[in-house]
């Protein structure tokens, strides 16, 4: 973004440039701009309302960026099957991980390799709240894992304070309480940060009153998916990561609830950055077995296609409607220019050249922009640290259900403020332009 930031102080150059050159008090535009103070106030609302536009939705693909740009480490490698361009359609071969776990390259510690073999699935769950602001029915992700410390340490993830990872078993016996008349087994898990926010927006007052935590589900809190009851053992501490928007359990459990008893994916830790990329080189030319490797980080780096085209459709609805706000601010100028017409030949006759007649008029122009464009952006920021779900997907078809912050950042803003002064400056020039034609003793008949 450091072209933005190049482009903000080249249009802050040019209103001094115009205040230099003007000579025309700036009180006087002031006075002119209070007195038809409705017309003004209308044209800086679309100002505000194309740039705080512009604001949430670069900040959504903010978020969206930062999640995949944070996802991943940079000493892994992800196996997928050969041909599968996501983890959910992904078929390993079990053969084939033992293989790969003991090459030379994978890290090791205490003899075993540091190796996580994973079922990736996602899971269409029916929704039970009597919310009617709330779906039916969504679409949850859920990873199956064989040993949560390791799988733990290859990714990177730890649990906030007061969790636990799920016991060797995966299962707990729960007793009867006001919900449940009879025992029930529930399955353990932890989940990120995103989805127990998400899980917990389903519960009505009554369970809000009760709950530990009023704005996520937490440890000890339970749902149902795939018709079983699962206790939540522990919240990841992920919410800047897509791992944030899983649910992790123990695969064998997973595996026999959804009918899916195979390997998905299988993430290897290397000992540096430099071996995770010859592991990936090895694999692609290894015959042995037929599989697609990749270093985390760009997988996930892939998965960005969809803020791509987010910004392309940003780009789209912001270029239509700063055309309004163009034709707005020209409409309000040259309803100005009409109205003071003996004004400007009062100025011309006290000695002002054009040049300062046109840079008098620019400036209020930009004015307006500025002061709507203010607006816009304070009231954009408002939505910095609001959490939205979407999807990430690569050009390969790869996708997943994320649950995203919104970012409003520096760069958003400055973004903000280049396009209100492009604005401003489009819209004013063709009415400053016909303010300086006018001559004197016309101007005063």
């Amino acid at each position: 973004m450091f072209d933005v930031w190049n482009q903000l102080a080249f249009w802050s150059v040019v209103v001094l440039l115009l205040a230099a050159v003007s000579r025309v008090p700036i009180s006087y535009n002031i006075r002119n701009l209070t007195v038809r103070w409705r017309t003004t106030a209308m044209t800086a609302a679309a100002f505000t309302l194309v740039i705080a536009l512009l604001v949430v939705m670069t900040a959504f693909v903010n978020g969206m960026n930062r999640l995949t740009d944070s996802s991943g480490r940079p000493d892994n490698v992800l196996v997928l099957s050969d041909g599968a361009p996501d983890e959910a359609i992904s078929t390993l071969n079990l053969g084939d991980l033992p293989q790969i776990e003991n090459l030379p390259l994978v890290e090791r510690r205490n003899g075993r390799p540091m190796a996580s073999r994973e079922t990736f699935l996602i899971v269409n769950q029916a929704v039970e709240t009597t919310r009617r602001d709330r779906p039916k029915r969504r679409f949850l992700q859920l990873r199956g894992i064989e040993d949560p410390l390791r799988s733990a340490y290859v990714h990177d993830q730890g649990l906030l304070p007061g969790g636990a990872w799920f016991s060797p078993a995966g299962a707990v016996e729960l007793p009867p309480d006001e919900q449940r008349p009879r025992p029930v087994v529930a399955i353990q898990c932890v989940v990120g940060e995103g989805v127990a926010r998400e899980l917990g927006r389903d519960r009505d007052a009554a369970q809000l009153a009760r709950a530990r935590n009023r704005n996520r589900l937490d440890v000890g809190d339970t749902f149902t998916m795939g018709n079983r009851t699962w206790i939540i053992t522990g919240i990841l501490d992920s919410a800047s990561t897509t791992f944030g928007s899983e649910i992790w359990a123990k695969r064998s459990l997973v595996a026999a609830i959804f009918g899916k008893n195979v390997y998905t994916t299988l993430v290897v830790r290397c000992p540096s950055p430099k071996a995770a990329a010859e592991l990936k080189d090895f694999l692609a030319n290894y015959r042995n077995v037929a599989v697609s490797a990749q270093v985390e980080t760009d997988y996930y780096k892939s998965l960005s296609e969809t803020s791509k085209q987010f910004a392309w459709a940003i780009g789209f609805v912001v270029v239509i409607m700063s055309v309004g706000g163009v034709f707005g601010v020209m409409n309000t100028m040259y309803a100005a220019i009409s109205q003071r017409i003996k004004d400007i030949g009062v100025l011309r006759l006290l000695g002002y050249s054009r040049l300062q007649i046109l840079a008098s008029f620019m400036l209020e122009s930009l004015g307006i922009a500025i002061f709507g464009g203010i607006l816009g952006c304070a009231l954009g920021s408002l939505v910095d640290g609001w959490t939205a779900t979407s999807v990430v997907s690569s050009n390969a078809g790869a996708g997943k259900t994320v649950v995203l912050r919104l970012v409003v950042d520096a760069d958003t803003l400055a973004l903000g403020g280049v396009l209100t002064m492009i604005m401003g400056a489009v819209g004013g020039l063709l009415p400053s332009l016909n303010a300086m034609r006018l001559k004197a003793l016309e101007a005063l008949r």
